[in-house]
């Protein structure tokens, strides 16, 4: 194995081990906010600020939980535990997580799911970190309203989340295999959170068909949609 080989192994489990760290510390901070939080009289503990500060925290820990999940795709080390999951009991999980930091921003939120597909065969905790950074996304660039929606296409579970918001940039779209395959740099996003999903979606597979995902404008709120198809 060439030096070069092994410094860029033994830098990407620097980065790893600095990212558990950071999520640990993350995990204390959060912690010691809740505790002084609790310490706070009432009229000071639903503020608007407290509100962001836990999203940003929520944000923050996602982020590095995808970075985590990344490194241990690289290694082959990710565990895939895939089951049968209500999808009316998942996706409202996860949208309650989100009710606070949708109430303070206006943001009515719903969901719909397929009478004719009320369970998801897949691994909850890969995919449902995948949709919920999604969420959060959709979030922060959305007007007032979120859109959940599920159902079978082509004999694949599709998961989409639709805002109503100014949607994706026309570069991002027309660029979105650049942003799937790797880290893109073209633009302001980094893409990371594509990528993850990409390849999250990817280990779903069936009958050698993998999993995939797919980003437009449109919708039935008009704003950004990002779709999920698990086979």
């Amino acid at each position: 194995m060439s030096r070069d080989k092994e410094s860029g192994l033994d830098f990407s489990t620097v980065i790893a081990s600095t990212v558990h760290d950071m999520k640990n510390s993350l995990a204390m901070l959060m912690q010691a906010h809740s505790q002084w939080l609790s310490r706070l009289p009432d009229s000071h503990q639903q503020g608007p600020e407290q509100v962001v500060i836990e999203h940003e925290f929520v944000h923050l820990n996602g982020m590095l939980v995808q970075l985590l999940g990344l490194y241990k795709l690289g290694i082959n080390q990710l565990p895939m535990l895939p089951d049968y999951h209500e999808l009316d009991d998942f996706i409202g999980g996860l949208l309650a997580g989100y009710q606070e930091i949708l109430h303070s921003r206006d943001i009515v939120a719903r969901y719909e799911i397929d009478e004719a597909t009320p369970l998801g065969f897949f691994d909850r905790e890969l995919v449902g970190s995948v949709i919920s950074n999604i969420i959060n996304n959709a979030i922060r660039y959305a007007g007032h309203a979120l859109l959940v929606t599920v159902r079978e296409e082509n004999e694949a579970l599709v998961i989409s989340v639709n805002d109503d918001g100014a949607g994706f940039p026309a570069a991002m779209i027309a660029q979105q295999h650049e942003y799937v395959q790797g880290i893109e740099h073209s633009t302001a996003s980094t893409g990371l959170g594509l990528y993850f999903a990409a390849r999250i979606a990817a280990l779903h597979a069936r009958n050698g068909v993998p999993g995939r995902i797919e980003i437009a404008n449109g919708g039935a709120l008009g704003g950004g949609l990002f779709r999920l198809y698990l086979p």
